[in-house]
């Protein structure tokens, strides 16, 4: 690969909010990454509309009261480190890595992002029993998105 051609590229990385690119040339591959090589879980404020919130109450004739708005999710969250795909398992016909109920270890899968047509594993950085998962299987995801809510 040009050496040109790489500098271009880490240029344009510079220039954009992209984290993260990789290219294969044949045999030939280039990664740059703006963050360390290892992936790692980001805490980040949660953004305004990204969690799914329960299905609204009927509609009436007067102003919802303060204990029908939605609240915060009770526990912390686990966001998404990156932009792209979740898959909550490895493969269709498998079970998911986790499900609402399941004790959680520091290490273990949650998921599967896939960015950029690479299949990237989610490990957790706290331990904990899943309350919530907030994303649906095959949905897109943003950074800092929230995931998953533990307790």
């Amino acid at each position: 690969m040009d050496v040109r051609k790489i500098k271009k590229l880490i240029e344009l990385i510079e220039k954009s909010d992209i984290a993260e690119l990789e290219i294969v040339e044949g045999e030939e591959s280039v990664r740059i990454s703006r963050n360390s090589p290892a992936p790692m879980m980001v805490a980040a404020p949660a953004p305004v509309a990204a969690a799914p919130v329960a299905p609204a109450a009927p509609q009436a004739g007067f102003a919802a009261s303060a204990g029908t708005a939605p609240e915060a999710p009770i526990g912390e969250t686990i966001d998404s480190p990156m932009v792209g795909t979740f898959y909550e398992a490895a493969s269709p016909t498998s079970p998911p890595f986790v499900k609402v109920g399941d004790s959680i270890s520091i290490g273990d899968t949650l998921c599967i992002i896939e960015a950029m047509k690479m299949l990237n594993q989610i490990e957790s950085e706290k331990s904990g029993v899943i309350k919530e998962i907030l994303v649906e299987n095959e949905q897109p995801v943003e950074f800092g998105q929230p995931l998953f809510i533990i307790e």
